[in-house]
């Protein structure tokens, strides 16, 4: 394709593309295809010879739109807001088209700059302190993964330079709370530390967030028995509840055994841009590591996920690699992003950030956050008025989960209720929700925070819940 070619093409594209966002809230919001019916509408020889471009967008159009759970609707109340924000659209199209080569500072100086100097805007927007450095990486999970990988050197005083963990004389410890996202597990698991290293630690009966008592006598315990408490995640709007860990008390716990402490705040982090809700996230100074994804509530297309660290030196120790092909003159002046995370090769992720921070503008964001919230507090307020129905956990973010909880069910009925409610609501194809079991019971969480969805969707929403429950009441 030459470059005239693709202009032609990329116009056509983006056409749909518009097109395609412009009657988002007109689709289904759950894709409701069979199991194998994508594959086995495009499946067959690869082709040979090229085909038009009007057939792709057919294809995109009739088998790939259907197959997609439409994440950018306003009906989309699901799992966790995943925004793609088309200013940000723009930056993943502009780091495509560039097809920068990110290995070394060398092989692209832009890449590295660019990174350090969004990376930074994004914790001064999150007012975190200057002594945290910060880097882009594809998700929360890798990003825990790194914090995991590092936590497990310090504790070893870098077993990686003799025999590693199988050589250590004592068993290494991570302790987090028993709803922290099941990524903190497959961190640990590939970290080495094993599944019985592993401390779930109980969570306060009402906010839902881990007791510190708890975690402190769970750590003592595996001191005395000869075991090294190694790492904590805090978890900072678990994925069930958005409960927040009590950051500053766990600080101060694992600094007794020495500890490094990981912050996941995946999904909540965008709300440190809000000083209002910054108490929330008290003690994070303290932590050693901290990540949160711009590509979820913020609404920098995904994948975006930062992970800022103090010790960049432990970091970089632990991660560091440098074959001889990939030296330079520059090494010792510059970032390279190659010792801060697992991959040798990275994308130009940082002009997603770039675009949409200078498009859209902090301000903006914030409006949006703010909407977000206060249509939460709407929704908690509805449900907390009907006497059949319960908000089941604080609502500090814009999560709120909830039960119908008609008389005459047993607690086994009334779980079977809210995921067959839940059901019906998706299956009418005008929201989709999520239930998930949450200290032994179903609840429905309504996660709000799409980039279109305004009062008049979280009205639809409600009204919607109460019918598909069978609660017979009429809205007005």
């Amino acid at each position: 394709m030459t470059p005239e070619e693709f202009r032609s093409a990329a116009h056509e594209l983006v056409d749909w593309i518009a097109d395609y966002r412009a009657s988002v809230g007109d689709r289904p919001v759950r894709s409701e295809v069979a199991p194998g019916w994508v594959r086995g509408e495009l499946a067959g020889p690869p082709p040979e010879m090229p085909v038009g471009l009007d057939a792709l967008l057919t294809d995109l159009s009739d088998v790939v739109v259907p197959g997609v759970t439409q994440t950018q609707s306003p009906g989309y109340f699901a799992w966790f807001p995943a925004n793609a924000a088309l200013e940000s659209v723009l930056g993943d199209i502009a780091a495509s088209g560039l097809g920068a080569l990110g290995i070394t500072w060398q092989s692209a100086p832009a890449l590295t700059e660019m990174e350090e100097v969004v990376t930074d805007w994004l914790r001064e927007l999150c007012g975190l302190s200057d002594e945290w450095y910060g880097a882009i990486h594809d998700t929360a999970s890798t990003a825990c993964l790194v914090a995991m990988l590092v936590a497990r050197e310090r504790a070893t005083d870098l077993s990686e330079d003799r025999g590693g963990l199988q050589a250590e004389p004592a068993p290494l410890v991570v302790y987090a709370s028993t709803q922290a996202h099941s990524s903190v597990s497959k961190a640990v698991l590939l970290a080495g530390f094993g599944r019985d290293n592993l401390r779930l630690v109980p969570v306060d009966s009402v906010t839902l967030a881990m007791d510190p008592d708890a975690l402190r006598r769970l750590m003592a315990e595996d001191a005395a028995a000869g075991r090294r408490p190694a790492a904590v995640v805090a978890s900072l709007g678990t994925t069930g509840t958005t409960a927040f860990d009590p950051v500053e008390e766990i600080v101060a716990i694992a600094a007794e055994h020495g500890a490094w402490v990981h912050v996941d705040a995946a999904m909540a982090g965008s709300a440190m841009m809000l000083p209002e809700c910054r108490w929330l996230f008290a003690g994070v100074e303290g932590a050693d590591s901290f990540g949160w994804n711009p590509h979820k509530w913020m609404g920098t297309i995904l994948d975006c996920s930062l992970l800022y660290v103090r010790d960049v030196q432990m970091l970089v120790r632990v991660l560091s690699t440098n074959p001889s092909y990939l030296r330079s003159a520059s090494d010792g002046e510059v970032t390279q992003f190659k010792d801060w995370g697992i991959p040798l090769g990275r994308r130009f992720r940082s002009l997603k950030l770039w675009f949409h921070l200078r498009l859209a503008g902090a301000d903006s964001i914030r409006d949006r956050l703010r909407r977000d919230l206060a249509h939460a507090q709407w929704l908690a307020g509805q449900v907390a008025a009907q006497p059949d129905w319960e908000v089941c956990a604080p609502v500090p973010l814009q999560t709120v989960c909830v039960r119908h909880v008609p008389d005459g069910m047993d607690d086994a009925a009334l779980d079977r209720h809210q995921q067959e409610w839940a059901e019906r609501v998706n299956a009418t194809g005008r929201a989709f929700v999520t239930p998930a079991l949450v200290e032994g019971r179903w609840l429905v969480r309504l996660s709000i925070g799409a980039e279109a969805t305004e009062r008049a969707d979280v009205k639809a929403l409600w009204a919607l819940c109460r019918e598909s429950a069978g609660d017979g009441a009429v809205l007005g």
